[in-house]
């Protein structure tokens, strides 16, 4: 039996398949960029990838992407983690984000997502004399998580330790270690997932990074405690001490913490700045977005969509 694809689904996955693309140093039609079955990438989660946003102010009719040299400049770091090269530079990626941005005509949010990958169709794990190939794929792109207040678990899965694989890097495969947590959370009827290193520190949620607030110090884990060096992570790091004034402090946090906590927030490309309203069915604070949260989240909201002209310099304008 045929069976019959919702209209919205079925228009966002032809708009997909005509947009453009950049696979292997051409630019491409989504549907003309295939791979096969046995791709190494796939089968084995040997690849990195970066996720970038772009900003669509209205009132000035221009498409702002952030931090996009600083996105590939890691990218590049990243994959030498899993042997591969990008053979373009920083320089070039950044040119060919901004065409392909133009080219899909975007008057609204959208994710930016380069991927390297393993891509010879061979059976075997290794990462040595595979060949890798590159894309960059471009999406419209709204809420990734609510931004008026979230509820959130302390996962049950830990997060992978440095000692096992390289979780500095945005590797593909370390990524099914995010999507239990995730899964569990939102099953568990929660709307994230927040996880904790091998030794019982807080780490970060499935795809973000976070922050705690304590008698007005805003506290987040160090890179030792096995997260992700976010970019947006360090953007809010600098915007709450340079511009709010607020003291931030890099240390290892207890999960009881979370519970006694003033306020917590989640940052990532994806989450931007997220308040957490709730942890373990236990109310944060007064159970509503904390006022320095909502200072954070206002000053990187105003930054990202060009209406901070003294962070310019961070921002990619498109058109």
């Amino acid at each position: 039996m045929t069976q019959t694809v919702p209209k919205p689904i079925a228009e966002a996955t032809s708009l997909r398949e005509k947009s453009w693309v950049f696979f292997n140093g051409e630019v491409v039609h989504y549907a003309d960029a295939k791979v096969g079955l046995l791709t190494h990438g796939l089968n084995y989660g040997t690849g990195v990838f970066e996720g970038i946003r772009a900003y669509w102010n209205e009132e000035r009719e221009q498409l702002f992407a952030l931090s996009v040299p600083e996105h590939f400049e890691r990218m590049h770091q990243n994959t030498r983690a899993l042997q591969m090269t990008i053979p373009w530079s920083v320089e070039e990626l950044v040119a060919v984000t901004i065409d392909l941005l133009r080219r899909n005509e975007y008057r609204e949010d959208a994710y930016v997502r380069p991927l390297s990958f393993k891509s010879a169709e061979i059976i075997g794990v290794k990462l040595h004399d595979v060949p890798d190939s590159f894309a960059i794929v471009t999406a419209p792109m709204g809420l990734y998580v609510g931004n008026g207040g979230i509820r959130c678990m302390v996962s049950s899965w830990r997060r992978i330790d440095d000692a096992m694989a390289p979780v500095r890097t945005k590797c593909t495969g370390l990524y099914v270690n995010s999507a239990l947590a995730k899964s569990e959370a939102l099953q568990s009827g929660f709307d994230e997932a927040i996880m904790l290193s091998g030794d019982g520190h807080v780490c970060e949620g499935s795809a973000e990074n976070i922050f705690i607030v304590r008698k007005g110090e805003i506290i987040t884990p160090p890179p030792s405690d096995n997260i992700l060096e976010g970019i947006t992570r360090a953007k809010v790091m600098h915007l709450a001490q340079e511009e709010l004034g607020l003291e931030v402090r890099e240390r290892s946090i207890d999960r009881s913490e979370l519970y006694v906590a003033d306020e917590v927030f989640l940052v990532g490309t994806g989450a931007q700045v997220a308040p957490v309203i709730e942890i373990d069915r236990r109310r944060i604070g007064d159970g509503e977005p904390g006022p320095l949260t909502n200072r954070v989240q206002d000053a990187y909201l105003k930054v990202v969509t060009g209406r901070d002209p003294k962070y310019a310099a961070w921002l990619t304008p498109i058109y």
